[in-house]
């Protein structure tokens, strides 16, 4: 009976554009950025049908460019975010009530307006305001967002199509699943804009009203992304975007009797933070909210001693030193088998000798900016340390420099002790640690990169020996919720490899998945009954005979 009601487009994974030389996607996303370089934007917060301009501006800049100003975002306050919630709640009926294929089509139309007509305005934003060359700003902006939306769809409708089985003459069981009672509050981090869109998107998708704050440095890209939803027809208040600081939100959300859930990217210090302060003020909510995060992670990679070397070399570079390692899945820490050790140096030093750094503009460099000068101090600090300890060695980059934009080289660390630091905790920049072990000691430094780091969210193996594949799998099952055998530890697809770790990494509610997608909607089972009882007494009742 449902099968052609559920019949929406089955989702493929939109297809990466090269941009080479010639290529008409080069000449579009040139010409956007020279567009977006050439004026300065005014950003507003969007509330409800209003465009919120408070007066208190802050700039945007490039971060390898932190002199030119792209634009100036309006900071809120405790009041902006009320009425954000009010908005929300205001829009919350209509939009619970609104058919899925109506809802269905907003959304299915916001990937079509970025696989078209803004795909090259949404990645040289991200070019631009997060220092993303243009190949990850393509594979991020607009690729992995596309997917998340339209696989959503086909989520979502799969989840509505779920019913229980016939259950006998008479009666009639069925399931629905509404929205989540309240508001729900997207906070979203800088790195990635295709999760600045996924987080409010999704929870807005199953039915529930959104307070979207983004991380100050992806302003520029997130108010394209408003554009879109805009431009497809997402009602005003369903999503609502604020821009105040963490402490001033959290006040006002987490106090709040219609906080519903929460739909979280950060750091896993922040997330804690979240988490106790929703506990405490548990007795004030209407219902138990929704925790869902995914944060930090200390990604490994370990190869065996018949791995091959030149694999482990390229798989290192790309896994630790794409978009400057601030992935929650970068390449962060490896363990290296004394037997090949020499051989994978050789090739990632040949490797990073040929690789450029600079603007994101210059499409011949591999490596940019890193996000802001904080950044930029803490990852320098780690660099420092390093350079003066008697264990460790750099033997590839080191170098720092914030005079024009915030740039780190990518920097090799080999150290003698594999508690070091870097080893340990997590960098979030082009910083590599490695450390290299008895190629016959295998199975003892699978248990080290176990009991390492208290993440858990990405990891690699490489190996051409089975046995050491299968051992790997076993005994880092609980290491990583994204486990990667011969290649990178970075690069989930949507539809591919839902992503999502677990330990200190999140909730592992892998975005990208139905499983992400029932956080947001709450059960509600009905049996109707066509001819009820009419006498209480049970046949049991009756005297024997």
């Amino acid at each position: 009976m449902l099968k052609g009601f559920f019949n929406v487009p089955v989702p493929v994974n939109e297809p990466v554009k090269s941009y080479a030389v010639g290529s008409p996607e080069r000449k579009e996303v040139k010409a956007a950025l020279e567009e977006a370089r050439s004026k300065q934007i005014d950003v507003p917060m969007y509330i409800g049908s209003d465009e919120v301009r408070t007066g208190k501006t802050r700039p945007m800049s490039p971060p390898h460019d932190h002199q030119h100003i792209l634009g100036h975002f309006h900071e809120g306050d405790a009041s902006h975010v009320e009425q954000a919630i009010n908005a929300a709640m205001g829009a919350k009926h209509a939009w619970e009530n609104l058919a899925w294929e109506q809802r269905a089509a907003i959304f299915l139309k916001i990937a079509d307006l970025i696989a078209g007509p803004y795909r090259a305005k949404l990645n040289a934003a991200t070019m631009l305001g997060q220092s993303k060359n243009v190949m990850q700003a393509e594979i991020d902006a607009a690729c992995e967002f596309i997917d998340f939306v339209r696989f959503n769809v086909k989520y979502m409708t799969e989840i509505y199509a779920q019913q229980p089985p016939v259950s006998g003459n008479g009666i009639w069981n069925r399931l629905e699943q509404r929205p989540l009672e309240g508001f729900v509050f997207a906070l979203t981090p800088f790195n990635f804009t295709a999760i600045a869109g996924n987080l409010p998107t999704s929870a807005a998708m199953m039915g529930n009203t959104i307070v979207w704050k983004p991380a100050y440095t992806q302003i520029y890209s997130a108010n394209v992304l408003m554009e879109v939803f805009k431009e497809a027809g997402v009602p005003d208040g369903v999503i609502n975007l604020i821009y105040v600081d963490g402490p001033t939100a959290g006040d006002v959300i987490f106090n709040h009797p219609d906080f519903a859930g929460i739909h979280f990217t950060g750091s896993t210090g922040v997330f804690q933070h979240i988490w106790k302060t929703i506990g405490t003020n548990i007795h004030k909510y209407k219902s138990y909210p929704r925790i869902v995060g995914e944060t930090g992670g200390k990604d490994f990679v370990i190869a065996h001693k018949s791995a091959d070397a030149k694999a482990v070399a390229v798989g290192l570079v790309r896994g630790a030193f794409e978009f400057q390692g601030q992935k929650c899945s970068a390449a962060s820490r490896a363990y290296i088998p004394s037997n090949i050790w020499e051989e994978v140096k050789k090739y990632m030093l040949e490797d990073l000798a040929s690789i450029k750094m600079g603007p994101t503009e210059d499409f011949t460099n591999f490596i940019n900016a890193v996000i802001d000068e904080k950044s930029f101090d803490k990852i320098e600090g780690y660099i420092n340390s390093a350079k003066i300890n008697p264990i460790t060695e750099i033997i590839a980059g080191g170098n720092c420099d914030k005079s024009q934009g915030f740039f780190i080289e990518p920097t090799v660390i080999v150290t003698q002790d594999p508690m070091y630091t870097t080893m340990c905790e997590e960098i979030f920049g082009p910083v590599l640690t490695i450390y290299v072990y008895n190629a016959e000691h295998y199975e003892e430094a699978l248990e080290l990169v176990d009991q390492t780091s208290p993440y858990a969210l990405t990891g690699a193996v490489f190996s051409q020996d089975r046995y050491a594949v299968e051992m790997a799998t076993q005994k880092l099952k609980n290491a990583a919720g994204n486990f990667y055998i011969n290649d990178k530890p970075t690069g989930a697809v949507v539809g591919q490899q839902p992503f999502g770790g677990a330990r200190a990494s999140g909730t592992n509610d892998k975005a990208g998945s139905m499983i992400n997608l029932l956080r947001w909607v709450s059960p509600r089972t009905i049996k109707e009954t066509f001819v009820p009882a009419k006498d209480y007494r049970y046949p049991f009742l009756e005297k024997d005979s």
